[in-house]
């Protein structure tokens, strides 16, 4: 359980608390780059941290990300003209540019007045098919973070935007419960179950993959320098005596890396607010992705579900999220897809669950290591301090999942980012602690 005290700190993130100064402290994703795709394409409105935004792309292509009123009267510039490399507001027509200047003001002469006026903007960077923004203190403005999918070609990489009106630490936790894949996702986890004949998945892009029928592994969760990795061990199937290792990374302040047997999948759970989230998924790898297929194993192709228009995951409880329980005689969840299970979960907790009134077993170790981090890191920055991996290059941060002898260590699978590679036992020697 996590005290409600605790519980408030580490859900609520807007200006002010304790959680939204740590998120604040960290390039945050705000949109994905084909939402505003060309120049002078369409504003687009988003709420980050529980702040409204109008993110924008100009003539010449460079992408602002400015707050949503005018600091004239108040008028919402997402419902702006982008033209003439700025976004002007309906109601009076002043025109700002990327880095809130403002360029024109109708309605005002006064040539001074527009070197004392300034647009709030924020920092912005355009990687990886994603719009980033800093939000934090100038001062304390990091190196921009880099990942691994960043440097693959475009074709080897989709990226994704899921709107979930659940509170972010819902979405997040989900991401390190290793057990939960093997049930929740056993339609794609464990095909045959409804026969008790489970074989693995063929499918080479499936993030749900599982080497076995094994849902209570043993877990170890090991501190890096931008948050922890955890590795979860079940019994190989293919190989007499090996073990499975599947080793996830948790990324402060809310990103996890999925392995798949061909590709991986970096997860952003973005807060929008306290009671929203938007969840990044950037599938990539060493081939080009079939983006129409990565939308079907996750859920997401069926337009009553989720559209790219709005990003918005649309179930709600009016109708059963969609479930189908007709279906349920040979599917597990009667949903479709890996993001939906995982995002009808979230939301079937209310919009930001009290942590309180759960009671956690030993599948739930790398869960607990989460709230662990993000709590110590509301401590370190109410001190004055760096939070844990602000600035950090994580390009060479991956998830990997093999099979090892018995006599592994299982560090030495992630020789970096002051992983201790000598401390711990090996495996055999987890297992049998575990026992």
């Amino acid at each position: 359980m996590l005290p409600r005290d605790d519980n408030e700190r580490v859900c609520r993130v807007g200006p002010g608390t304790p959680m939204g100064e740590v998120f604040r402290r960290y390039w945050l994703p705000v949109c994905v780059s084909t939402q505003i795709a060309a120049p002078d394409s369409d504003p687009l409105r988003v709420s980050l941290l529980g702040e409204r935004l109008v993110v924008f792309r100009d003539s010449n292509g460079k992408v602002g990300v400015l707050d949503e009123l005018c600091p004239h009267r108040g008028a919402s510039l997402a419902l702006g003209r982008v033209e003439e490399c700025g976004i002007r507001c309906l109601y009076h027509g002043w025109k700002f540019a990327v880095d809130g200047t403002i360029l024109d003001t109708p309605n005002n002469r006064d040539e001074a007045f527009k070197k004392r006026v300034k647009a709030t903007s924020y920092p912005v960077r355009e990687e990886g098919g994603l719009v980033w923004a800093y939000l934090g203190p100038a001062a304390k403005l990091p190196a921009f973070t880099r990942y691994a999918f960043m440097d693959v070609p475009d074709e080897h990489r989709t990226v994704l935007r899921v709107n979930v009106k659940a509170n972010y630490l819902q979405l997040l936790e989900g991401g390190f419960d290793s057990s939960h894949v093997g049930i929740l996702h056993s339609n794609v986890a464990r095909p045959g179950w409804i026969d008790n004949a489970v074989t693995r998945s063929t499918d080479e892009t499936n993030p749900a993959n599982l080497s076995i029928d094994d849902n209570a592994p043993t877990l170890d969760p090991e501190n890096t320098d931008f948050g922890f990795y955890y590795a979860a061990f079940r019994q190989a199937a293919d190989a007499a005596g090996a073990i499975n290792v599947r080793v996830v990374p948790f990324i402060l302040p809310s990103t996890r890396i999925i392995p798949a047997p061909s590709q991986h999948f970096t997860v952003f759970e973005t807060p929008a607010d306290d009671e929203s989230t938007s969840t990044f998924l950037v599938i990539h790898g060493k081939a080009p992705v079939d983006r129409a297929r990565a939308i079907a194993l996750l859920g997401l192709d069926d337009p009553r579900c989720w559209s790219e228009h709005d990003c918005a995951f649309k179930p709600t409880w009016a109708d059963r999220f969609g479930q189908d329980r007709a279906r349920m005689r040979d599917s597990w969840s009667g949903l479709n897809g890996v993001e939906q299970e995982d995002a009808v979960i979230a939301l079937s907790m209310g919009p930001i669950f009290d942590r309180s009134k759960e009671h956690l077993v030993p599948a739930d170790r790398a869960v607990v290591r989460v709230r662990q981090r993000l709590l110590e890191a509301t401590r370190v920055v109410e001190k004055g301090g760096d939070p844990v991996g602000v600035g950090v290059d994580l390009s060479d941060v991956g998830a990997p999942d093999v099979n090892v002898a018995q006599d592994t260590n299982w560090r030495t699978l992630v020789p970096h980012h002051g992983i201790p590679i000598t401390k711990g036992q090996t495996v055999r020697e987890l297992l049998k602690l575990a026992s």
